[in-house]
């Protein structure tokens, strides 16, 4: 016998990883959108990421003859990491999950190894810009990391807990949507996502020059339906860290209580499975229209500054250090 949290776990394990890769290209595309008229200029279309990921998924893949089984196994690894993680960060509704699943250092470890092995795949195609973008990008994850654990730790310390399920559920469930110290870690985790996603003034994503390559460096040597993948996973890995900010501090349309309607409305007649799912419909679109109020700030804010030096940039990182700490301060002398 299935019980009615099994089936909500099995319907979400489906519905969420599927609408974050869904997703996930849109808000890709409307960045450059926002930067491109913040320019003067006209900009790709919004459904310009899924053209460029279909044309690189009919081109053949090439190989450095340097490289080994690693940069291959790559592309497919780090998508099915970063698919994993969006187990961990619900977008539509919050299911009954079993012990761990939404554990918030599982989800920090998952990231570390999608960006392990995007490092190590930059190293194994023999190329001097690969090389470099690893080493540049792991020197700063040295920072970097540690910053986004006091972030984390932060969040944890605020809602006492350390599920991003039960996270959302508290934020979801409160009277009072936006706290104090809830602002200040939410300009931690702005910092971490401008940082994970390689974007002004950390990295310039729509540069080959050397002096300024970090990610782009790394995938230099990556073609065809392998940098389809990792493109992706890229797209992918920026909706969860907006998704995290998003339901923390904007928890509007995000129901913690969709387990029991889907459930019914599977077991109960056609009004309740109606019923579920216009909520589900509701809270998808709650969440396209909140992430994409989000890719514009994000896109408005790259377009203010300019790249920063390598060397300046863990001052960057420090303010989000700063403010989680702040945030941990505030909560214990409260």
């Amino acid at each position: 016998m299935i019980l009615n949290s099994d089936i909500s776990f099995i319907l979400f394990c489906l519905l969420n990883p599927g609408f974050v890769l869904l997703i996930s290209p849109l808000y890709m595309s409307l960045i450059k959108k926002v930067k491109a008229a913040a320019q003067g200029r006209k900009g790709p279309r919004l459904l310009q990421s899924y053209y460029d990921l279909r044309k690189l998924l009919h081109r053949e893949v090439v190989y450095s003859p340097t490289s080994s089984g690693i940069m291959r196994v790559t592309p497919y690894l780090n998508l099915a990491v970063l698919l994993l993680a969006s187990l961990f960060v619900p977008v539509i509704f919050i299911p009954e999950a079993p012990a761990g699943i939404g554990n918030i250092i599982v989800f920090i470890y998952l990231l570390a190894i999608e960006r392990f092995f995007t490092a190590l795949s930059g190293l194994d195609a023999g190329s001097p810009f690969g090389g470099m973008g690893s080493s540049r990008a792991m020197s700063l994850a040295a920072v970097i990391e540690p910053t986004m654990v006091i972030a984390f730790a932060a969040l944890a310390y605020v809602l006492k807990t350390v599920d991003l399920h039960e996270m959302f559920a508290i934020t979801s469930a409160s009277a009072i949507p936006v706290s104090p110290t809830l602002v200040l870690v939410s300009i931690s985790l702005f910092i971490i996502i401008i940082v994970e996603t390689g974007r002004l003034p950390v990295d310039n994503p729509a540069t080959h020059l050397e002096l300024t390559m970090i990610n782009e460096a790394m995938i230099l040597e990556q073609s065809g339906k392998n940098l389809a993948l990792i493109e992706l996973t890229h797209s992918v890995k920026q909706t969860l860290l907006m998704a995290v900010l998003i339901n923390i501090l904007v928890p509007v349309g995000l129901s913690g209580g969709f387990s029991g309607g889907l459930t019914g409305g599977l077991s109960g007649g056609s009004n309740l499975a109606n019923l579920a799912v216009s909520g589900l419909l509701g809270s998808a679109l709650a969440f396209l229209v909140k992430a994409g109020l989000l890719a514009v700030i994000i896109g408005l804010f790259e377009s203010s500054l300019s790249k920063m030096r390598l060397f300046r940039l863990p001052a960057f990182y420090m303010m989000a250090f700063f403010f989680s700490a702040l945030t941990i301060l505030m909560e214990v002398f409260a």
